[in-house]
């Protein structure tokens, strides 16, 4: 897994381990039964944690103790039984293609450091990055020759993705226009993108370009880098892109993991089947040889 999946499991351990010191007496994790488990969520609940996190806690209480079963430090699994909040489909908010261009065309070029920015909505939205993908790409893993990069992804999984012309275009521009004047840090030297200060973006900084970026658009959404993801992989859905194809590009593990992305809205739905089913094209001409000109809703 990735580090940021294994810092959150410890962190959701080590709320357990406060709850059972607070309010199960000192309990150990080897003590705990399936009630006490079962009033730890209740406890989440009555902290107000939302669905999505009491879930998402759950599942790593229950890996902690998948891995004390595969120790064989236990002999019984009480999280087994757990049952955690139902979750309905998850849909991601996305941005239209207008709106990513509005977007870009916000965002100062005359600034020291506006290639770089645009160069990292590029990217985020031509090859459907991690945040963390893109803070560790490397110089030496993009092929501007091939069209392609090389990604390293969760688990430390390379694959390789597309790139479009113009987000090449771009980080070429941020390359001679702003990463080529830093004093660049040893040890930094191939990372792609880096701050004012020579050393590779971090996490929170590509976070607070995207706000900013966004915020200068006029854009009213709630936006992060992972919202470009959202996007990349919905468009593509919409256009016709094989599902398979969508996968091996965001770098699913799991196909399930992508369908989420063949959600499409009502509006469009509405329209599609409308324009090109034969039922209503044939449905089209009978109402327009009987009534003329009137329109139909």
């Amino acid at each position: 897994m990735s580090d940021h999946s294994i810092q959150a499991y410890c962190r959701d351990a080590n709320k357990l381990a406060s709850f059972a010191e607070l309010k199960l007496e000192g309990k150990g994790p080897l003590e705990l039964s399936l009630e006490d488990l079962e009033s730890y969520i209740q406890w989440l609940f009555e902290f107000q944690f939302d669905e999505r996190s009491q879930a998402r806690m759950i599942s790593g209480i229950k890996a902690f103790y998948k891995f004390l079963l595969l120790e064989d430090v236990i002999t019984y699994d009480p999280t087994e039984l757990l049952e955690g909040p139902k979750l309905g489909q998850y849909i991601p908010d996305v941005l239209g293609i207008e709106e990513i261009e509005l977007i870009l065309q916000h965002i100062d070029l005359s600034d020291s450091k506006g290639h770089r920015d645009r160069a990292i909505i590029e990217t985020l939205y031509a090859c459907g990055l991690r945040v963390s993908e893109l803070t560790e790409l490397l110089m030496s893993h993009v092929y501007p020759e091939l069209g392609i990069v090389k990604v390293i992804g969760k688990g430390n999984k390379e694959r390789l993705v597309p790139i479009g012309e113009q987000a090449l275009q771009q980080i070429h521009f941020y390359k001679i226009g702003f990463r080529n004047r830093l004093p660049i840090v040893k040890g930094h030297e191939d990372y792609l993108f880096l701050n004012r200060f020579g050393k590779k973006l971090s996490r929170i900084s590509v976070f607070t370009t995207v706000k900013e970026c966004v915020a200068k658009a006029g854009i009213q959404k709630v936006i992060s880098p992972h919202t470009f993801r959202h996007s990349f992989a919905t468009h593509l859905v919409e256009g016709g892109a094989n599902l398979r194809a969508v996968q091996e590009m965001l770098g699913h593990e799991s196909i399930n993991t992508t369908e989420i992305y063949t959600h499409l809205d009502n509006d469009y739905l509405r329209e599609t089947i409308l324009n090109f089913h034969p039922a209503n094209r044939k449905q089209e001409q009978v109402d327009h040889a009987t009534y003329g000109s009137v329109s139909m809703n």
